[in-house]
């Protein structure tokens, strides 16, 4: 059958063999290429790695160029000032922090010693109000 397929395929039939589970030539170097090649990939991920870090460190020497001449702190320095002042509310407290409540909310307007309708005149015009008065 071999020599079947070797008449039928022409010069093809070393690839096939291959496919087939044949023995497959070995290259003596072949272990000491692929060393060389992972090598190579390595160096070059070190440098991608190297020259991306010295962009990102101009780029946060502009930008703290920037927030010093504008006054701007970093948004870290702004949350984990926000977080003191939230710790330092709270401290000696057994529960969450309030929130804030904005003023005039919650409170309860006074009672008058009037009647709702002393309420309604005071928002009626002024001659209206003195004709129920008298």
């Amino acid at each position: 059958m071999e020599f079947v397929m070797k008449q039928a395929l022409g010069g093809a039939t070393k690839d096939m063999g291959k496919m087939l589970g044949g023995d497959e030539e070995k290259d003596p170097d072949a272990a000491k290429k692929e060393e060389e090649r992972q090598e190579a990939l390595r160096q070059e991920e070190e440098e991608r790695q190297a020259k991306y870090a010295r962009m990102e460190a101009e780029r946060e020497a502009m930008r703290q160029g920037i927030r010093d001449k504008y006054g701007i702190k970093k948004r870290e320095e702004r949350e984990a000032e926000a977080q003191a002042a939230m710790e330092a509310d709270s401290e000696g407290s057994l529960t969450r922090p309030k929130k804030a409540i904005p003023p005039g909310c919650g409170e309860e307007p006074e009672e008058e010693d009037g009647s709702i309708l002393d309420t309604v005149l005071k928002y009626l015009p002024g001659p209206l109000q003195d004709m129920f008065k008298k």
